[in-house]
């Protein structure tokens, strides 16, 4: 279960994720010079529209792809507030994949593998550089890119992956129906 898991903040100190019963959480690997990384500010709007309502985020920094993130957890998180005023909690970077991957990652990608690719201007270039290296690419639960996004419901219940390509309105309309099972139920 999710509430098993515990990933250490940015500036240190452990993050429980039992201390979020009850919550709708937003787990999402970030770079900072990546293409997708202008998501932060869709992100940061989720979290102030919905924080108050029950969304918690957790940004985990992730440099596995294209050494996207190489600054310091005090770097990433300056670059962060500055070009986008993100406010919501960051974690140290981490690994996603292989052999040092947070053990969180590990059950997130048991619970929620790859769907493939949204329509985006990237599908096409991320899906020829993927099967280059692989063939059977698109079969693993690996996190693919950076901004990769799992949502988890008020029951600690990973309820939707979402690939870095998704439109961040999808990931909206999902956040508010899973804040809004509490209300309904």
């Amino acid at each position: 279960m999710i509430y098993d898991y515990k990933v250490t903040a940015g500036k240190g100190g452990e993050v429980n994720l039992a201390d979020f019963r009850g919550k709708v959480i937003l787990i999402v690997n970030t770079a900072t010079g990546c293409g997708f990384t202008p998501q932060y500010e869709p992100i940061e709007k989720l979290y102030r529209d919905y924080h108050d309502c029950g969304l918690e985020i957790l940004d985990i920094p992730c440099n596995q792809f294209g050494g996207q993130a190489p600054g310091t957890d005090e770097e990433i998180h300056d670059f962060c507030t500055l070009h986008y005023n993100t406010t919501f909690p960051q974690m140290k970077k981490a690994d996603v994949n292989g052999e040092n991957e947070l053990p969180l990652y590990t059950y997130l990608k048991s619970q929620k593998g790859f769907g493939g690719f949204g329509e985006h201007p990237y599908k096409a270039l991320l899906e020829k550089m993927f099967s280059k290296a692989d063939p059977d690419w698109d079969k693993k639960p690996d996190i693919k890119w950076n901004f990769t996004k799992f949502l988890v419901d008020r029951e600690g219940n990973v309820a939707a992956r979402f690939e870095p390509t998704a439109d961040m309105a999808e990931v909206e309309a999902c956040v508010k129906a899973l804040l809004a099972e509490k209300a309904a139920g």
